[in-house]
């Protein structure tokens, strides 16, 4: 469970290899790297591997959040990342030019608003806006959105173009069963941390100097864990795996996110779950492509004789959901394209798109001598067509 002195003992840029001014897409792919690479099912049985998984998983929550990574960086700006020098660490008080009688830390946040707001309640109150508190004397549990979770699926080309139910298995942190997300065995309860009162934070006093700092006693939470969960050791998640089925929609693209919402990591503190992208790969089909020009259209290449494409002719060319007959006019170029309306994706209009047949003439490698004579009696009767007349002199213009 992520704590005030998590936030200012960690440092999730590093812990994603990524600097702090790092955009949100660098943040994103830094995730999807390591989470690949650190995923329990790549590395099954390494507990050392599913720690760091866990630790990448957390980093992500934060820094791919706005508004937390907005409120996590002005923790590190106001204490420093990985711990306060001279104050939270144990050390001595904060460095500064104190005068005479010194001066309480608290101080130095109060302010009071000149448009007649309330005035900020010290520390405790920065502390208590990070990490959803409603103020130093707010007693309520943090309220945390569960992290985003990815994975990945890859689906036959006929399952993208028509749409299809896929099953799959995500392993991620969850909330532990066991304890119901507590953190205490069953039947236990956890108490109110009798040194914070269940606030978190404590006044400390050095010299001239007074300091709020998270409660060391209960990390933070304002709760005591007498009794830790046997399953969760009182963190109150666990990784497992869960099955889950997914609807993938028609005309899902190679590459294409899908969103399922609520179905990420859990939520803390009541807050809700994350959400599951799943990226899709589609493999690709031995005759049919997808248009460049138009996703809903599907392509297809289809071999023609020569007197085919000359005299024209009535074929049966193939569809995702049987065939069709196409006629090709007499005098049809190779490479030509003709539509087959309604043969190709189904939009979420309910039409469909159509099937562009590409038809290519198939010269053979090798005629018989009768054949190559009827070539030949072709050939000297069409001498007057020359197709490539005007080719040189247009070239020298």
């Amino acid at each position: 469970m992520t704590t005030q002195r998590d936030w200012i003992e960690k440092d999730f840029y590093r812990e994603l290899g990524v600097s702090a001014d790092a955009s949100a897409d660098d943040v994103k792919k830094a995730y999807r790297k390591l989470a690949r690479q650190l995923h329990p099912d790549a590395n099954p049985g390494n507990a050392e591997a599913e720690a760091r998984f866990k630790a990448v998983s957390e980093a992500y929550g934060v820094l791919s959040d706005t508004d937390k990574r907005r409120e996590y960086d002005e923790m590190r700006r106001l204490f420093g990342s990985g711990g306060v020098p001279g104050g939270f660490g144990g050390g001595g008080g904060f460095a500064g030019g104190g005068g005479a009688g010194g001066f309480d830390l608290n101080d130095l946040f109060a302010q009071t608003s000149a448009s007649g707001g309330g005035g900020a309640g010290g520390i405790g109150d920065i502390f208590g806006g990070i990490f959803g508190r409603g103020g130093s004397n707010a007693r309520t549990t943090t309220r945390q959105r569960g992290a985003d979770v990815e994975s990945e699926i890859r689906i036959d080309f006929t399952d993208a173009v028509r749409g299809a139910t896929v099953a799959l298995r995500l392993t991620s942190p969850a909330r532990c069963e066991t304890c119901a997300g507590t953190g205490a065995r069953p039947g236990s309860t956890p108490r109110t941390c009798p040194t914070c009162a269940g606030v978190g934070l404590v006044s400390r006093s050095q010299g001239s100097f007074a300091f709020s700092e998270p409660c060391r006693d209960c990390r933070g939470t304002g709760r005591i864990i007498d009794d830790p969960c046997p399953d969760c050791g009182g963190g109150g998640t666990t990784t497992r795996t869960r099955p889950l089925t997914i609807r993938v929609p028609a005309g899902v693209n190679d590459g294409q996110q899908i969103r399922i919402a609520g179905q990420g990591e859990y939520g803390r503190g009541g807050a809700p779950a994350g959400d599951l992208y799943v990226r899709v790969h589609v493999k690709p089909h031995p005759l049919f492509g997808r248009s460049e020009r138009n996703a809903d259209d599907l392509t297809l290449k289809v071999p023609v004789t020569f007197p085919e494409l000359v005299l024209g002719t009535t074929m049966t060319v193939p569809t995702l959901d049987g065939t069709v007959s196409l006629k090709v006019p007499p005098g049809t170029a190779s490479g030509r394209t003709l539509r087959v309306r309604g043969r190709g994706v189904q939009r979420k209009d309910g039409r469909n798109g159509d099937l562009l047949v590409t038809v290519e003439v198939a010269v053979p490698a090798r005629l018989d001598d009768e054949a190559a004579a009827a070539l030949q009696a072709y050939a000297d009767q069409t001498k007057s067509l020359d197709p490539r007349d005007g080719l040189l002199g247009d070239a020298t213009r």
